[in-house]
């Protein structure tokens, strides 16, 4: 499709989060991702509405989850800016834990932003919104000249696998969220059945152990997850509970990954 036939459209099902950047589209194209799908426009006068009510909405959020509004919030383009207008009762909180409340709006600005809406029943519900930038990379600039936008830690699928069933609270957006015992995690890795192994304690504390050793060193390497890092007690959560922040925080994991435990929501 050329851009100047971009038009406003729904997003295709499973699609991966925005936070390694959006799909091919014209400057200004907002794109909107939630549990319940997903919506791109580009920038012209539009209104793009996201909450509780499917039907009436483009991105439906907190489904299931009476205390999310039916239309919570809207991005709507004035021809040229896309602005965040809250119309929900709870505050959505932006990325600097900036609440944004009621009939409040904030413009949103080019690239990646993660947006919450947290629930008093404990529930956490995610939005991811990424605006194209003008800017576009430079083709003649070689990749070894481009500044990077982040550490990227590289998972292999069995990494993956193990520190998803780990970071399975993270991943749900619980309010302070903490890993899962060594049995609950091969527990689930059991009952996802993607390995053909039979998983043990042992065995899926072996599979991090070994995993934070590797990412313990290196160009970019994560501080605080090894036993000599002068972790205090206890010293096995705050170690992986490291590990999973750093993991999150750039990208190498994210919400998407519950599906390898056979998570659809």
């Amino acid at each position: 499709m050329e851009f100047g036939d971009f038009i406003p459209q729904p997003l295709p099902p499973n699609m991966p989060s925005l936070a390694g950047g959006a799909p091919s589209a014209p400057p200004g194209t907002i794109f909107v991702l939630a549990a319940g799908g997903g919506f791109a426009a580009p920038r012209r006068k539009f209104t793009l509405h996201f909450g509780r009510a499917v039907d009436d909405v483009h991105v439906a959020v907190g489904t299931g989850d009476r205390f999310v509004s039916r239309l919570h919030g809207v991005f709507a383009c004035d021809g040229d800016r896309w602005w965040l207008r809250n119309e929900g009762k709870l505050p959505i909180q932006l990325p600097d834990a900036t609440l944004l409340l009621r009939h409040s709006e904030v413009e949103m600005s080019s690239g990646y932003t993660r947006l919450i809406i947290e629930s008093p029943k404990r529930r956490s519900h995610q939005i991811d919104v990424c605006v194209v930038s003008a800017v576009r990379p430079d083709p003649e600039v070689p990749d070894h000249m481009r500044t990077a936008d982040d550490t990227v830690y590289d998972l292999s699928e069995l990494e993956r696998l193990v520190v998803t069933a780990l970071a399975q609270r993270y991943l749900r957006q619980e309010r302070y969220p903490q890993p899962v015992s060594w049995k609950q995690a091969a527990d689930d890795l059991n009952r996802a059945e993607t390995t053909g192994r039979l998983w043990s304690a042992k065995s899926a504390e072996h599979v991090i152990s070994a995993l934070r050793k590797r990412l313990a060193v290196g160009r970019s390497p994560i501080p605080g997850i090894l036993r000599d890092d002068g972790i205090p007690e206890p010293v096995g959560n705050t170690l992986n509970h490291n590990l999973i922040q750093a993991l999150l925080k750039t990208a190498a994991l994210m919400p998407n990954d519950l599906h390898l435990l056979g998570d659809d929501d």
